[in-house]
């Protein structure tokens, strides 16, 4: 019996299984099984083989946001109205056949935008390549899922689930749960809140499942059994999700009013131009960058060419995002803005400064 004929099985044996006090331990043995079984499915069957077409597109700019949808919502159109590049579009499924970057300029950031290829049902199993669609998406630091506004919810459901099973969570946080391998001594497990969503057998029997004997598990959070099976496999991907609704000229006000009321949603029509500018603002704050101006001694802070960092970015990043030598010779940098005590005038830092938007900095050497 293959892979995919295994998972089939278990999830039709999670569906015929009440969800009840009783069952939650053998429904959490069935959830392990399943990831085990996924993340096989993910991992290439042979190392021999002719080497396949892949989307290894090279990330480059400050930032990369994946477009994700079905066929024809019009992916290809929105990247071609937001950048200068140019995707091919038409009326017909399944246009786009590989994966097309092109770069958003604003603010002074470079981001980079691909549209991916249509992904179809199944495809974490490999379907349309589907599997590689999806495994590109895991190198965004932003996901923009594309749905069309004149089609049922189902369409959502569908995409979250594909996402889901190549261990992608949308808007949502990493597990506050630490996990540590040992050599002896057993299992270990605390924790600083009470479960209730699992207990500590099922917990046990998972770290059975997957041959941990010894390790230190402690456990801050009230999570799940899902979620813990995620803190084992340790590949999950914990990426921010815009829901996007294109083609919002076609239905009514009602429906519109409704859709642009749901969280992490923007409404759009990329055909008639309509709400462009205000999903590209949303995606400017879901990537939470932080521009920082340089400047030399003497001379004017350079504000048309600002280093755009992660936010929680120190002096250290900003160093080795001009030049790796930098930190190495390091003496003290100046800093002007917010997160300058003594604002507006410059305060003495080091390398562990916390920078926030529209710092300026003067970096001095030895």
């Amino acid at each position: 019996m293959g892979i995919v004929e295994k998972i089939k099985e278990i999830e039709e044996e999670m569906a015929r299984t009440q969800k009840n006090k009783a069952t939650e331990y053998h429904l959490g043995l069935l959830k392990a099984k399943l990831a085990k079984y996924r993340a096989q499915l993910l991992e290439p069957a042979t190392k021999s083989g002719g080497a396949g077409t892949g989307f290894d597109v090279q990330k480059s700019g400050d930032a990369r946001v994946a477009l994700i949808g079905f066929p024809s919502v019009g992916k290809s159109t929105l990247l071609s109205k937001c950048t200068h590049t140019q995707s091919e579009s038409a009326a017909y499924e399944f246009t786009t056949l590989t994966a097309i970057p092109g770069v958003l300029e604003y603010q002074g950031a470079r981001i980079q935008l691909l549209d991916l290829p249509g992904i179809v049902e199944g495809a974490s199993q490999g379907r349309g390549r589907g599997r590689q669609v999806v495994s590109t998406a895991k190198t965004a630091d932003l996901i923009l899922v594309m749905l069309d506004a004149t089609k049922s919810d189902e369409q959502r459901r569908l995409l979250e689930i594909e996402l889901d099973a190549v261990g992608i969570r949308l808007n949502k946080q990493r597990p506050d749960v630490v996990f540590k391998r040992k050599t002896t001594g057993g299992i270990t497990l605390n924790t600083t809140v009470k479960l209730t969503k699992t207990d500590e057998k099922t917990i046990r029997t998972i770290l059975a499942g997957y041959k941990l004997h010894n390790c230190d598990v402690m456990i801050r959070e009230d999570i799940t059994t899902d979620e813990f099976i995620d803190v084992l496999i340790g590949t999950r991907k914990y990426i921010p999700c815009l829901y996007v609704y294109n083609k919002v000229d076609a239905i009514s006000l009602e429906q519109l009013d409704k859709l642009a009321h749901q969280d992490h949603t923007v409404v759009i029509s990329c055909e008639m131009g309509l709400n462009l500018n205000y999903l590209i603002e949303r995606i400017w704050a879901e990537l939470g960058l932080v521009k920082v101006y340089t400047k030399k001694r003497g001379v004017h802070p350079d504000l048309d060419d600002p280093v755009c960092m992660r936010k929680g970015a120190t002096i250290e990043d900003v160093c080795n995002h001009i030049h790796r030598s930098l930190s190495a010779n390091f003496r003290y940098a100046l800093v002007w803005g917010k997160s300058s005590k003594f604002s507006p005038h410059a305060q003495k830092v080091g390398l562990n400064h916390l920078l926030q938007d529209e710092d300026v900095v003067s970096i001095f050497t030895k």
